[in-house]
């Protein structure tokens, strides 16, 4: 028996100190959630959990992206409609103005018609989505993922020939040979118009195949980074609970251990 050392103690608080600083862990770990509370826990893990984050966003803001897209052609769709209901209205003006039986008057009243919805058109035009012109011969590139890839969504130019041919002063439905002509040029528009909204149709199906396909993506990614950096709960109670336990064993058994000594006394008494 010894005084100076008390090898048992020693061993029981070291074993003490390592089952204090596990519990210590296990309570930081189903505190925050997380698996990784310090870059010490796992430093490839958190390397990794972070690139995969970060690519996460990326995707998200690039599915943002692709939803503003959507709404773009949704806006132009809307304005089409309009400009559509303005060229079925010019051709049924031409029309009416190629009776025979219509008077000058008549036909007058016809062209006053058919002018403002001219000038309707040329104003739906000029409209803009935020500050981007809607109805422009030049193609947008959407980004479509993180790693830069984009589509290209056709221009639809209003100020095309076409749209513009019928929206002009000239051309009017002040005669039956007029109102003839009108009608031709009212027709093609309504072709090009037709060909448009066909167009846009085909670019929102491809932008929501993009944008379902963005979702699969993110959610992927949020999971393996999930896998890596979030805490099982129910694995890690079992290891608080053991933890735990250990804590309290070997501050007993140090309790004890410290004691030993005592037994001197007895020898010297």
């Amino acid at each position: 028996m010894v005084i100076n050392s008390n090898i048992a103690a020693q061993s029981s608080a070291n074993a003490l100190g390592a089952n204090q600083v596990a519990l210590s862990r296990s309570l930081a770990r189903l505190s925050s959630g997380s698996r990784i509370v310090n870059p010490s826990d796992d430093a490839g893990g958190l390397a990794v959990s972070l690139q995969l984050d970060a690519k996460a966003q990326r995707t998200d803001a690039a599915k943002s992206n692709i939803a503003n897209a959507i709404s773009f052609t949704q806006a132009q769709d809307g304005y089409l409609k309009k400009v559509g209901k303005a060229l079925d209205r010019m051709g049924e003006l031409a029309m009416l103005a190629q009776d025979v039986t219509k008077s000058t008057d008549d036909r007058t009243a016809y062209n006053a018609e058919f002018q403002k919805l001219g000038a309707f058109i040329t104003t739906t035009a000029t409209k803009d989505f935020n500050g981007t012109t809607l109805f422009s011969a030049t193609a947008l590139a959407i980004n479509t993922d993180e790693t830069g890839g984009t589509f290209s969504m056709a221009g639809m130019n209003l100020g095309a020939t076409a749209f513009s041919s019928v929206t002009v002063a000239t051309n009017t439905v002040l005669s039956t040979s007029l109102a003839a002509a009108a009608m031709g040029t009212v027709k093609t528009a309504i072709t090009a118009l037709a060909t448009a909204r066909a167009n846009i149709g085909v670019d929102q199906a491809t932008l929501s195949y993009t944008s379902d396909q963005l979702t699969v993506s993110f959610e992927n990614l949020t999971a393996a980074s999930s896998m890596i950096k979030d805490v099982n709960v129910a694995t890690e109670s079992v290891a608080y609970a053991k933890h735990n336990m250990m804590v309290q064993s070997a501050t007993s058994m140090l309790a004890q251990a410290n004691q030993l000594p005592q037994g001197v006394m007895k020898l010297l008494g």
